[in-house]
């Protein structure tokens, strides 16, 4: 193989990778410049995290070289190529919760002499990569825990750029973080580029791919299928090469009627929510909610859904049934609640796609006090055929599964119970442009059958595409409830930041 040019920081060369007869990659190749911004894109299971996780020196190759700077690279794991200057942030939080925010930062880079620790040393340097991030309030000493999603993000972020890293891999470094904190990376990942750091950004916000990335490699099906220039391809062009065909309508238009009482809030008024608010939905509504992280949308649905005790006010749902008070109750009324945080709360990530699938419903298996397994996992491969989850078959652990094809089990989950109102917060997050309209495409049909959903996504072109209604929270309070077609992106993005 000849030498990289000079200005090449990073090349990869017929990279391949399989797990039994699984093919994740197949002959992949990917150039990486200094000072260059790489988007790396593909469909959920394409092969980018395990192209990535190659390269941090979390899995080895098949076949295939690697040089870096124009030398061998073969890391013999994620220290050594932490000590090469790799730094990856993975989509899902890698944080200890009861550590502070020093002690995250800072763990396994920690400061010490004669083997005491230097924590004023170590404060410093934790202080300058928060202020380097734009984020100086948040204090070093405070326990992760106590922090926002998007604020833990960040956290992430600090955490590589300690490392003074020549490569950080991104992947989906957006997807918890609102529009205005999202520019503020941009414009970091900017200043980084400028200083000769080569980045590979992962995004399924194909939007922000092309504001933010000189140049773009495809994956389809463990292949590239299209490298260059992100200034010479358009949207359109990479939707075509990641899914191998034209999606023509992304948010696909199913007919549907709102019609007769579904849920009806009077006063109501969650746990960390500021007022109380008066709401009714109609069966077959999509009601969208719109917001900034932190805004009130997930605490509203946290107290529908019995999780946030409810401090004043009453739900009822479809003719007058007052809610019960816990979330065993809620269920059997038919609520059924998709939460944001897929890894804490969506899904008991060490069991099986069968069991997390079914662990809200088990009556149809329960005979005699012993569960039908056989049904059980019947079931289970149908409802994974009808969510297109890329898996061997339902006895997979959902650990192993990627993002995307995560969020579709606990998607699934809700279709198995029979929920006939659906509490989905941030639903797509993580899913690629085709399983996003598949989504869109299914929330469709659930209101066509009656059903009520209420979408919660700090993606707005969703929300007026998708949704019947929208509202917009702001500051712990419903600011504005209006019809979807009254809304563009910049009034919901003035709502949504000033309040008005």
């Amino acid at each position: 193989m000849t030498a990289a040019p000079p200005s090449d920081l990073l090349n990869m060369a017929g990279i391949s990778k399989s797990f039994g007869p699984t093919i994740a990659l197949q002959d992949v190749d990917l150039e990486l410049k200094k000072g260059e911004i790489h988007a790396l894109l593909g469909e959920n299971g394409a092969g980018k995290s395990t192209l990535v996780k190659i390269l941090s020196g979390a899995l080895k190759a098949d076949r295939g070289r690697m040089t870096l700077a124009s030398r061998p690279f073969a890391p013999s794991g994620p220290l050594d190529s932490r000590i090469h200057g790799i730094s990856m942030i993975y989509q899902e939080l890698n944080l200890a919760p009861h550590l502070t925010v020093t002690e995250n930062i800072m763990l396994g880079r920690e400061i010490h002499l004669r083997g005491i620790l230097q924590r004023k040393d170590m404060r410093r340097k934790v202080e300058k990569a928060l202020a380097f991030l734009n984020h100086p309030e948040i204090a070093p000493d405070v326990p992760v825990r106590k922090l926002s999603i998007s604020a833990r993000q960040i956290i992430e972020i600090a955490r590589a750029l300690v490392d003074e890293a020549v490569i950080l891999i991104m992947d989906e470094p957006t997807s918890r973080l609102s529009r205005e904190d999202s520019v503020q990376l941009f414009q970091i990942m900017r200043r980084l580029k400028a200083q000769g750091v080569g980045i590979i950004y992962i995004s399924h916000f194909l939007e922000e791919v092309r504001e933010v990335a000189d140049s773009y490699t495809v994956l389809r099906d463990g292949q590239r299928v299209g490298t260059g220039r992100m200034s010479s391809m358009s949207l359109g062009g990479i939707i075509r090469m990641m899914v191998g065909q034209d999606v023509k309508e992304l948010f696909p238009k199913i007919p549907h009627k709102p019609e007769g009482p579904a849920l009806s809030l009077k006063n109501f008024r969650g746990k960390n929510m500021f007022s109380p608010l008066n709401l009714e939905l109609q069966q077959g509504e999509i009601l969208g909610v719109g917001g900034l992280v932190g805004s009130g949308r997930t605490e509203m649905l946290r107290a529908l859904f019995g999780l946030d005790r409810l401090e004043e006010g009453r739900i009822t749902v479809f003719d007058g049934e007052k809610a019960g008070d816990h979330c065993r109750d809620r269920i059997r009324q038919g609520m059924g609640y998709l939460s944001e945080d897929r890894q804490s709360e969506g899904l008991a990530l060490s069991l099986s796609i069968r069991d997390n699938l079914t662990m809200s419903y088990y009556e149809p298996y329960v005979r005699w006090g012993f569960l039908r397994l056989g049904r059980q996992k019947r079931d289970a491969d149908a409802l994974c055929r009808r969510m297109n989850v890329k898996a061997r078959d339902s006895d997979q652990r959902v650990s192993s599964l990627s993002g995307g094809n995560q969020q579709k089990v606990a998607l699934a989950r809700l279709l198995h119970q029979k929920a006939d109102i659906l509490l989905l917060d941030e639903p797509t997050r993580g899913i690629d442009v085709l399983s996003k309209a598949q989504i869109y495409d299914w929330v469709g049909r659930l209101a066509a059958e009656g059903k009520t959903v209420v979408f919660v996504s700090s993606y707005f072109p969703e929300l007026i595409g998708v949704c019947d209604r929208i509202a917009v929270f702001f500051r712990g309070d419903l600011v504005s409830l209006r019809p979807a077609e009254e809304w563009t992106m910049e009034t919901l993005t003035t709502a949504a930041t000033v309040g008005t």
